[in-house]
């Protein structure tokens, strides 16, 4: 059973693929206009399914919102991604039947809440069980990502890149005094710590940063790949369509 917990206009809410089906047990699917989810065996529109499963309107989320939880949970999706030009994105992780579904109608693709689904997604179509995926959007604190797969399981830190500019509505058009690259340092570093600390705390699991493809962050990397391997942590590179490179 995997268990989901995110924060949605500002209610907690938790939920496992246990509740999920079997509260869209014997529910009829709704006509299928662009993303699905399958559930019992069964298509539905991800909103319709999300909806049900929670007990939200679904005049309250996104459609993106419902797809990056439903795929959380384990369910696979399906559906067809445009990158910001309207062009078709084509991915390399996702199998037949799964989709890499993020966040687009922002100008980057590289938010963490962005790279972050990319994994869960790719997670997913590996077989993996994901046990719980962490709130980026509200800095929820502890790992960003926990799944398993015959015995083993993976905790991941994810990071993304930073903007020039603030994500604060309030601060719009405002250029940041740090430089994204001097940042990116900060956050290479802090993602580090957080996997050491989690090979102190669960010597037993495999302990991961996703990181999306940046030449500052391939550079960081480069630096100190020797260190890394010999602690036993393992650095996923997200590119600019959702593929994850699991190296």
């Amino acid at each position: 059973m995997a268990l989901a917990a995110f924060t949605l206009n500002g209610t907690r809410y938790e939920l496992s693929s246990d509740v999920a089906e079997a509260r869209l047990a014997g529910v009829m699917p709704e006509p299928i206009r662009e993303h699905a989810v399958q559930v019992n065996g069964v298509w539905y529109p991800v909103k319709q399914a999300f909806e049900v499963a929670v007990g939200v309107p679904r005049s309250e989320f996104i459609s993106h919102t419902a797809c990056r939880h439903l795929a959380a949970l384990g369910f696979p999706l399906q559906g067809q991604i445009e990158s910001r030009d309207g062009a078709p994105v084509a991915t390399e992780t996702a199998k037949p039947g799964l989709t890499v579904v993020r966040d687009l109608s922002g100008e980057e693709w590289h938010t963490e809440a962005n790279v972050q689904a990319s994994v869960v997604t790719a997670l997913a179509a590996r077989g993996y069980r994901v046990l719980s995926v962490a709130n980026t959007a509200t800095k929820e604190h502890g790992i960003d990502v926990i799944a398993s797969r015959e015995g083993t399981t993976v905790a991941v830190e994810v990071k993304g890149y930073p903007s020039r500019t603030y994500a604060d509505p309030a601060r719009a058009g405002e250029h940041k005094k740090t430089r994204p690259s001097t940042q990116a340092g900060h956050w290479f570093a802090a993602a580090v710590l957080a996997a050491m600390r989690l090979r102190g705390r669960e010597p037993g699991w495999s302990s991961v940063i996703a990181l999306p493809d940046f030449n500052r962050y391939r550079d960081l990397f480069s630096e100190t790949q020797g260190s890394l391997s010999a602690a036993g942590i393992v650095v996923w590179w997200v590119d600019e369509e959702g593929a994850v490179d699991f190296g």
